[in-house]
């Protein structure tokens, strides 16, 4: 009987190890896709790993531009922070993997998809979604929600049993996913709260202890609100977050932990590092505030909180994004200017900033000899802010 060809998002870890193990034995044609969207796993090593496991074929994609341009981009545009900790690295990756999940089950004439997510984790919501929108037909299989395995310990049995190469270890059991917008690290001892995080878990960041003892200057350059130099060098978008998450890295930026409201409706801890993220959303609220007015800056943040939470709800391929997109793209084409910032120890200080289109005057602002605002004109604007106040009177 010939067996029903099946894609698989596969990222080498336990979860989609175990995966790959467990959809062989109930039948499937298992063909195994990676996104490298700047994976802690090399693609040589993720092919071996997977034909290896009994993959019948393995897709690895280089998508770390596409990702960087058309998802990571529009949400630093948004200034897309989700509980005003989280800059949703994760999240953005799982739209476009989906899309190459449907992508590759269509030139394979296969009907079913399958991913690792958990029962109650928001990736298995924001890769659905977007699956059930590029292509309804498509049956997704959820081994996760279905299998007899009740926890990463008896992953890790069940892969030792089947012979099956995982990193994870009873001691060290962090569930990680990263890519060059940052890293996410939960699970483990991460889930008491009374717990510190050991420094075992970061992957991109030093400890403020760790970090370098002299400060260092990085001046980031922006047109339309995309980031074009680093200290004055021209780089394409993709080798700036590179760039960036060393140099932040290396001076204590970009970490978060956060006791987080997921989509099912449960808090979870969750653990990020994302020194150029951090870096960048800084940089360009800098930009922001020189070139926008009150009212833009004011609806803006409107924005940014609804687009942070479509993307973490797995809303991207929804027309109220789409069109928010469209009015990001409109709101951005003054946002070209310069930021000058000082990292020194996990602070990221503002040092300079400057935009051709800035709205901030020194003449006006000024308070010395050469201050252009004329004192008659404070009288007339405060009787006009009173006139609410005057009812009756």
């Amino acid at each position: 009987m010939k067996k029903e060809k099946l894609i698989l998002a596969y990222s080498g870890g336990l979860d989609t190890s175990c995966c790959l193990n467990w959809l062989k034995d109930k039948g499937f044609e298992v063909i195994c896709f990676s996104a490298n969207l700047g994976s802690e796993f090399l693609p040589k090593e993720i092919k071996t790993k997977a034909k290896e496991g009994g993959a019948f074929n393995v897709y690895v994609k280089d998508l770390r531009e596409e990702f960087s341009k058309n998802y990571i981009l529009p949400a630093l545009k948004a200034g897309a922070l989700y509980q005003n900790k989280y800059l949703l690295s994760t999240a953005l990756g799982r739209p476009l993997i989906a899309k190459y999940l449907v992508e590759i089950a269509r030139s394979e004439n296969a009907k079913f998809v399958a991913h690792g997510c958990s029962a109650k984790g928001n990736d298995q919501i924001r890769l659905e979604l977007a699956v059930k929108s590029l292509a309804p037909d498509l049956e997704i299989i959820a081994p996760l929600r279905s299998w007899e395995l009740k926890s990463r310990e008896e992953e890790i049995d069940y892969a030792r049993k089947n012979k099956i190469s995982v990193e994870s270890t009873k001691n060290k059991i962090y569930s990680i996913d990263k890519n060059i917008w940052g890293v996410s690290i939960e699970a483990g001892l991460l889930e008491d709260l009374d717990n510190s995080v050991p420094e075992e878990a970061y992957i991109l960041t030093k400890s403020a202890q760790a970090a370098l003892d002299d400060s260092e200057e990085v001046e980031i350059e922006f047109s339309e609100g995309c980031p074009v130099k680093i200290n004055k060098k021209a780089m394409e978008f993709t080798d700036i977050i590179e760039s960036l998450n060393k140099i932040g890295g290396r001076h204590a930026i970009g970490r978060t932990d956060l006791i987080e409201d997921r989509v099912v409706g449960i808090k979870s801890r969750e653990i990020y590092e994302a020194p150029a993220a951090w870096i960048l959303h800084k940089a360009l609220a800098e930009i922001e505030e020189l070139v926008f007015t009150k009212d833009m800056l004011e609806f803006k943040e409107i924005i940014a909180k609804r687009y942070a939470d479509l993307v973490y709800h797995g809303f991207w391929f929804y027309e109220l994004k789409d069109s928010l997109d469209a009015f990001l793209k409109e709101s951005s084409t003054k946002l070209t200017g310069k930021v000058l910032f000082k990292l020194y120890k996990g602070n990221v200080v503002t040092l300079k900033r400057s935009s051709k289109y800035s709205l901030y005057k020194k003449s006006l602002a000024t308070y010395g000899k050469k201050d252009l605002f004329s004192r008659e004109w404070a009288e007339g604007f405060i009787n006009i802010l009173a006139n609410p106040f005057r009812r009756g009177k």
